[in-house]
């Protein structure tokens, strides 16, 4: 699920316009000892820094600042290198590719486990949450009920169909799918990164199989059903904290683990649909998370 940056920086405007949410803080980061968390111009991630800061700012930790967008993952590996950043929501099967592009695993736990013997000094991650937020395949229901249920379900009959997705598709899963499931779509339509663009695709008919992501509210909302990867395509994509080694003390590490213990898919989902849905505040989506999982101090 992708958000734009203008909508990030609107639920920006209004967190700093905030007053008596417990969860605001005042700093500017930077300087040593600060924890500065890195947000990417995507909702998803404005959410997950702003639940990290609240826990830090709950454990105790001072000068707590959420800095997004911070660019892509080599300007946030810099920045985490040079500790301008202290950590950042990420995606284990995406960090994993990152510093291993040959990498075969795909389950959450080897995933992990690699991710972490991987990592180059200086880095750290603390632990995966059970949340995941990755690639689906979908389809409308009316093609699932002819029979396509998973993907080798579709492999059979790849070529009757027009795909929709990232412009990055063919260069990471044309061939993998290809290999897998013997599956060459009729087309590659490049239609947005699980956006609106590519649900209206699949809605219309302009495409009959789109590439969203796991934690979209329009999936359900519009009736379509996600094909079971039965060969384990994607690599898993639980969310993870991503660290520079050594800004966190450990009573701070323990909170963001405490946050991943809790966070779950159903709950990263309902997140997202109050942010880009009801076009909520990031810091109040961010607080209610914490209360109801027990995360915040009673005030």
């Amino acid at each position: 699920m992708r958000r734009t940056v203008a909508a990030l920086f609107a639920g920006i405007a209004l967190l700093t316009a905030s007053c008596g949410n417990p969860l605001a803080g005042g700093a500017e980061g930077g300087a040593s000892g600060d924890i500065i968390i890195g947000a990417s111009d995507v909702g998803e991630s404005l959410l997950l820094a702003q639940i990290y800061a609240g826990a830090l700012r709950n454990a105790g930790a001072e000068n707590v600042t959420v800095r997004p967008p911070v660019g892509s993952r080599e300007v946030v590996v810099k920045a985490l290198q040079d500790k301008s950043l202290s950590v950042v929501p990420d995606y284990s099967g995406n960090l994993l590719r990152y510093f291993d592009k040959d990498t075969q695993a795909t389950t959450p736990q080897d995933v992990y486990a690699q991710l972490k013997l991987k990592l180059p000094q200086g880095f750290e991650v603390l632990e995966q949450a059970p949340a995941e937020d990755k690639d689906l395949l979908v389809v409308r229901k009316e093609l699932a009920d002819s029979g396509i249920r998973t993907f080798s379900d579709l492999g059979k009959r790849c070529k009757e169909f027009v795909f929709g997705g990232p412009g990055q598709w063919s260069s990471r899963w044309k061939d993998k799918i290809k290999a897998l499931y013997g599956c060459e779509f009729a087309e590659i339509r490049t239609t947005d990164t699980g956006g609106p663009v590519t649900v209206a695709a699949l809605k219309s008919g302009d495409v009959q199989v789109a590439d969203l992501f796991s934690t979209s509210s329009s999936i359900a909302a519009n009736g379509f059903v996600p094909l079971l990867d039965d060969k384990n395509m994607f690599p898993a994509q639980n969310i993870v904290p991503f660290v520079a080694k050594g800004t966190l003390s450990p009573k701070e590490v323990d909170a963001l683990n405490r946050v991943s213990a809790a966070l779950t898919t159903d709950q990263l989902t309902e997140l997202n649909v109050q942010f880009s849905e009801e076009k909520r505040n990031p810091l109040d989506v961010a607080e209610e998370f914490l209360r109801r999982n027990n995360l915040l101090a009673p005030s």
